[in-house]
């Protein structure tokens, strides 16, 4: 698959008919839904699902989504949505990528950045990532590009 960044964490998805909208192609808000989905999966593969967020009354929310729907996705396709933790400053704030792309022909139908805050469950403020969630997410933090050498 022609990801835009190496090694992601993969999902896939088939589009269902409760998936399509009036004009045919799968709606905007199902591939929010994946977006969501395909984040939660990656957190609990660290080790981070909803059970350990509860535990520790700590949560990743989203602050902001920035979407490009590229091409539409139709009943019947076959797809695999890719995410990578881009940076995060280990106290608030964490980024996350995500690409879709279709199998068959190589298409990238979406690309998304999702910004995400810590918060306290309990009183919905924002707080301080406690170190589980530093150490869990830490090893799927993408590296930086090297430096160009001169």
């Amino acid at each position: 698959m022609n990801w835009d960044l190496p090694a992601p964490f993969t999902l896939d998805y088939h589009v269902t008919a409760d998936d399509i909208d009036g004009l045919g192609h799968a709606n905007n808000a199902v591939y929010v839904a994946w977006l969501e989905r395909c984040a939660w999966r990656h957190s609990g593969h660290l080790g981070l699902d909803l059970a350990e967020y509860r535990r520790l009354d700590r949560a990743m929310a989203v602050l902001r989504h920035e979407i490009d729907y590229l091409a539409a996705a139709y009943e019947g396709d076959e797809l695999v949505m890719g995410t990578w933790i881009m940076d995060w400053d280990q106290r608030l704030k964490m980024n996350r990528r995500f690409q879709l792309v279709r199998p068959r022909d190589g298409a990238t139908l979406l690309r998304a950045q999702t910004t995400f805050v810590c918060i306290e469950l309990s009183t919905g403020r924002p707080k301080r990532m406690p170190s589980e969630f530093i150490d869990g997410y830490r090893c799927a933090i993408l590296p930086a590009p090297a430096a160009p050498e001169n």
